[in-house]
């Protein structure tokens, strides 16, 4: 099949005329240069400012350097203990997936 055939178009919601489509959230109109999808872009934008922000304390402990070897033990049996949990939930996701079918 010729690749030239693949090619996605979407209708630009400012002058109504088709244009390619990438399927990225900063594709623009070829006629009137206005982004294809702005939905898109915004949540790009929202996704990547929630990104950025920091890790709350709760699900996140570090291990320092001059930590004493006492608190450097309790924190990594906190930080098993996270990742027993971590797969216990993926393995009841995986699980009802499997159910669903």
């Amino acid at each position: 099949m010729d690749s030239s055939s693949l090619i996605s178009t979407k209708k630009c919601v400012h002058c109504q005329q088709w244009s390619r489509w990438q399927q990225s959230s900063d594709d623009r109109c070829e006629h009137c240069g206005h982004l294809l999808d702005p939905r898109a872009q915004q949540n790009a934008l929202a996704r990547a400012e929630l990104e950025k922000q920091p890790t709350p304390a709760l699900f996140r402990v570090e291990i320092h350097p001059g930590d004493s070897p006492l608190v450097r033990f309790f924190k990594r049996i906190a930080l098993g203990g996270q990742m027993l949990f971590a797969a216990i939930i993926a393995f009841i996701v995986w699980l009802v997936t499997l159910a669903a079918g």
